[in-house]
């Protein structure tokens, strides 16, 4: 369960990064200008990266009043993961991230080019189920993202993404306690589960013990009956605030 802590470390808002899987940079723009004082953090993806340039998509979502998390999803050879974390550290990120998959070394050359970012390791994608992994690895998911995360501490990464669904397997690790926990596959009720597959509501992986929520489609483009995507926001910060009162009262 998540340590009190860390709980009154961050609350509410700073926990949400929004994802910005949008097809253009004016679109970006207009959900910063709406969203950053509701929202921690902006994450772009390889969509964006490659059809407006990085450079380009930092700076104009920074100008905007944004923090910015590059989901590069970096997995190539050391010295290639090293110059492109310079780069992408360079711009003033808050985060960015690499495949666990690639190994410690390649992880390691991410660190020592991250300069005041944060990196963080990409364990099993949320959009694959059991069967997948089985097939691509040959275990269980929990199994997998279980090594993945060992690797990724011995390689000194700030944190780990996975599905909350995990995190209750990865604390019970003395060495993984204190990780930086980042989840996507987020879906309040309302929302649709889409193409992912290891989902958790914000409260239930608030409650499991993740540090930040990695949110898309449930603000940015939210059912009608919930509004604009601020409104989304507000609602899902009124779930991840209660949770946490829930938390801190000994009440769960």
């Amino acid at each position: 369960m998540i340590r009190k802590d860390r709980i009154n470390e961050m609350k509410g808002k700073d926990r949400i990064i929004v994802a910005l899987d949008v097809p253009t940079l004016e679109k970006a723009q207009k959900l910063v200008e709406e969203l950053y004082k509701h929202v921690g953090m902006f994450k772009v993806g390889l969509q964006l990266l490659h059809s407006e340039g990085t450079p380009r998509v930092v700076k104009t979502i920074q100008k905007a009043g944004g923090k910015v998390f590059v989901d590069a999803k970096l997995h190539d050879i050391p010295n290639t993961v090293a110059k492109a974390s310079e780069a992408i550290s360079s711009l003033g990120v808050e985060m960015f991230n690499v495949h666990a998959s690639g190994g410690t070394k390649m992880m390691e050359a991410a660190v020592e080019n991250k300069k005041d970012s944060r990196v963080l390791a990409v364990t099993v994608l949320t959009s694959l189920g059991e069967r997948e992994v089985d097939s691509l690895y040959g275990t269980s998911v929990t199994t997998k993202v279980l090594h993945l995360a060992m690797e990724a501490i011995l390689a000194r990464v700030d944190g780990i993404i996975c599905s909350s669904k995990e995190l209750n397997v990865l604390k019970r690790e003395t060495e993984l306690v204190n990780f930086l926990y980042v989840t996507p596959g987020i879906r309040p009720e309302w929302a649709e589960r889409s193409d992912q597959k290891r989902v958790t509501t914000p409260a239930e992986a608030v409650f499991n013990g993740a540090d930040y929520l990695v949110i898309g489609r449930p603000i940015t483009n939210p059912p009608r009956e919930i509004g604009a995507p601020k409104d989304a926001a507000k609602r899902i910060i009124q779930e991840i605030e209660a949770i946490e009162n829930r938390i801190l009262r000994k009440e769960v």
